[in-house]
């Protein structure tokens, strides 16, 4: 399980696991979570930056919606 660190709105490094990426048309996506006894799934949008480097981004509650759908389809199909 691949991980990465980012940091909070506080400036501390927080730990994440990539549990799934994944494509909407065109946009993809991440699936991450903490190494937490009851792990929240945050689900960001991958950007690429001028130089074609990823970078993960927030999104607005009508995508991150639409996310969580292919998410959880995405996971009923790897049962």
């Amino acid at each position: 399980m691949k991980k990465i660190k980012l940091y909070d709105e506080n400036n501390v490094e927080v730990e994440f696991f990539v549990d799934a990426k994944f494509s909407i048309d065109d946009t993809d996506y991440v699936a991450l979570y903490t190494d937490e006894k009851e792990p929240e799934i945050y689900i960001l949008k991958v950007i690429e930056d001028e130089l074609g480097e990823e970078l993960l981004a927030g999104i607005d509650d009508d995508e991150l919606e639409e996310a969580k759908e292919a998410y959880e389809e995405l996971l009923n199909e790897l049962e």
